[in-house]
């Protein structure tokens, strides 16, 4: 029987890596899957962003699997930059 009183970590190879083309795709594929199960994907994504527990986003089509590939510091570096260049600020270099 598992010792559930341990922290579990996922050990991802460059193999598994190479199948998310981009953070972006992560994020368009993890909000499609959570408003197809009814959720409200802002809420369900900053709750895992903010917490890194992973039942904030639903298994439904890998979605689970799929976020939790990316560093959860990259989907909000993502995010910002969207943000930034939808609202027409210069980044800084």
């Amino acid at each position: 029987m598992a010792d559930l009183s341990r922290t579990q970590y996922i050990q991802l190879t460059q193999e598994n890596l190479k199948e998310i083309s981009s953070v972006k795709d992560v994020l368009a594929s993890v909000y499609a899957a959570l408003t197809e199960k009814g959720y409200n994907p802002v809420n369900q994504i900053v709750g895992y962003i903010m917490s890194g527990d992973p039942t904030y986003i639903t298994s439904h089509k890998g979605a689970r699997a799929m976020i939790m590939k990316a560093e959860r510091d990259e989907l909000v570096e993502e995010m910002l930059k969207f943000y930034i260049k939808n609202e027409g600020w210069r980044e800084q270099d």
